[in-house]
């Protein structure tokens, strides 16, 4: 059985794309919503060829109206492919540098996939340069090698996690194809509504469908989108040799969450702006880092990419580590938790990890602003600084 999306006639905007596309064909008394199909193996006989179900881990029915609906958000040319984590779409993407090749990626990078890549280099696969991706200078400079080896592929993420720095992706990606670098983009903080990579670039787009495109923090999931069909097949094999494949049920339930992102971006960008504005005037708070505030150094980077800007935002919080713990176990609306992008507003020290980068500021609080009336968001935090400085 091959999926066959529903057509629609006429182009349609993003946000109305995360509720019209996987949908199947319409007819009397068909589904609205894609069915779940539950089976390791598909019954067949004779040569398999390409197209051929064959076996659970080369392909599922009910992933293929989740990666029509991601590659059409990304406008890729083809279907995304989801992957079982966020980190293991990057484990594929990062399988097409070649041995002995070199890595261009930002010093603040999502933290499984900055160690993953220092991992890697480490067992001589290939050679890492990190740098500020807010620094054309320093990226090019990285690109071509200085004289030595040019780079093999750019990693770029914008912002950046946690520290929000604003790539130039455009002039980043021109400068890559210049050296014949390839160029992944990380566009978890972002989604398809609020940046899109490939119209500015970059050759392929990562997603911890985790976040914002499922929504709910009750799915980990990760996807690739690419127009380029030899890349594609190149991450399709990877996927299919080294297992990372999704779940039925995970695929089901994040093209659920996908029908609601647009409404939840409108909503947690609005209140993320709102807060960011507030924070910047509080005297708890020693600087507030987000590209929305025109004073944000990436601001007119981000203003001129981005149609918003974001839901993250972070603050470095005066008096040092210790008050920052104090805030974060003084909150009741806000959620002390890893991850982002879901309905629910988390907040987190992000330093409280072992393997996040010593440049990130001990005190830095990094918010994922969820869909909650923002006066609540804003009182919890009021009230936490305030109880915060009392025990100071």
């Amino acid at each position: 059985m091959t999926y066959q999306p529903a057509s629609h006639p006429e182009e349609l905007s993003a946000d109305t794309v995360v509720v019209a596309a996987g949908r199947p064909p319409r007819g009397h008394d068909s589904p609205v919503n894609p069915p779940i199909v539950l089976s390791s193996t598909y019954v067949g006989s004779g040569t398999v060829v390409d197209g051929d179900r064959a076996y659970g881990r080369y392909s599922n029915p009910t992933w293929d109206p989740l990666e029509d609906a991601l590659g059409q958000l990304e406008g890729a040319a083809l279907p995304a492919l989801i992957f079982s984590s966020g980190l293991a779409a990057a484990s594929a993407a990062l399988s097409l540098i070649p041995a002995g090749g070199v890595l261009v990626m930002p010093t603040h990078s999502y933290q499984g996939a900055l160690v993953m890549a220092q991992e890697q280099a480490a067992k001589g696969l290939f050679t890492l340069r990190t740098v500020d991706i807010a620094n054309n200078d320093e990226v090019i400079t990285a690109l071509t090698g200085a004289g030595g080896k040019a780079a093999d592929m750019l990693w770029l993420e914008s912002p950046t996690n946690p520290m929000l720095e604003v790539a130039d992706i455009h002039a980043l990606c021109r400068s890559a194809q210049a050296v014949g670098a390839l160029i992944v983009t990380d566009n978890t903080f972002s989604t398809p509504l609020v940046q899109k990579p490939l119209e500015l670039g970059a050759d392929i787009v990562l997603h911890s469908v985790t976040k914002y495109l499922a929504g709910h923090s009750d799915v980990i999931l990760g996807a690739l989108a690419t127009s380029n069909p030899t890349l594609r097949e190149a991450l399709l094999h990877h996927r299919s040799i080294h297992g990372a494949i999704a779940g039925p049920f995970e695929a089901w339930l994040a093209l659920r969450g996908l029908r609601t992102l647009a409404l939840r971006v409108e909503r947690s960008q609005a209140s993320a702006l709102v807060l960011a504005q507030r924070l910047d005037l509080h005297d708890g708070v020693e600087r507030v880092l987000f590209p929305g505030l025109p004073s944000d150094p990436g601001h007119v980077r981000a203003k001129a990419q981005m149609n918003g800007f974001g839901s993250i935002l972070c603050i470095e919080i005066a008096g040092g580590e210790e008050t920052a713990n104090a805030v974060v176990e003084a909150l009741r609306v806000w959620t002390p938790a890893t991850s982002l992008g879901g309905v629910e507003s988390l907040i987190e020290r992000r330093r409280r990890h072992a393997n996040e980068p010593e440049s990130v500021p001990a005190n830095l609080l990094r918010l994922s602003v969820g869909i909650e009336n923002v006066e609540d968001l804003w009182n919890d935090l009021v009230r936490a600084f305030a109880q915060a400085a009392a025990r100071g």
